[in-house]
């Protein structure tokens, strides 16, 4: 019962993040594979780093943030598409949105994320652990090491 819920779950929240993508640019301009951990207690702190693939190369990147209402440990593992990265150095930044997903041992959910350089990141994340989110929150996602600059 609990996996067909959790199917339901993650349908309802790819629509929701299929219609959020509706106004902006629809085609994908990188991927990202994230990993980390969180402990919490009211309110979380996250942790992790993860690759951005852009262009056909790969670029480390650190994530760093809070997000309101998560409780106990987690482990996250998360990837999905990149959406109006017209330039490399717009991908870093705050990036802002609202989570939604519940994972008690184990579970699945969706985030959008947008940063003020008006890029975009879809992310669906699975969890270890038990993890609770219920809102809005913050990350802070920027990548570790700087392109050279073409001559």
């Amino acid at each position: 019962m609990r996996r067909i819920m959790g199917f339901v779950t993650i349908a309802a929240l790819s629509v929701a993040l299929t219609g959020a993508m509706a106004a902006e640019d629809n085609v994908a301009k990188a991927t990202i594979k994230l990993s980390g951990g969180s402990a919490a207690a009211g309110l979380g702190v996250n942790w992790g780093g993860g690759t951005l693939t852009y262009q056909g190369k790969d670029y480390p990147v650190s994530v760093r943030g809070l997000s309101v209402g998560d409780v106990g440990l987690s482990k996250i593992e998360a990837s999905g598409n990149v959406y109006n990265l017209n330039d490399l150095s717009d991908f870093d930044g705050n990036y802002t949105g609202v989570a939604a997903g519940a994972a008690v041992a184990g579970g699945a959910g969706a985030t959008t994320l947008k940063n003020q350089n008006g890029v975009t990141v879809n992310l669906v994340s699975t969890t270890q652990g038990v993890k609770l989110t219920v809102g809005g929150g913050g990350v802070e996602m920027k990548l570790k090491e700087k392109p050279a600059s073409a001559d």
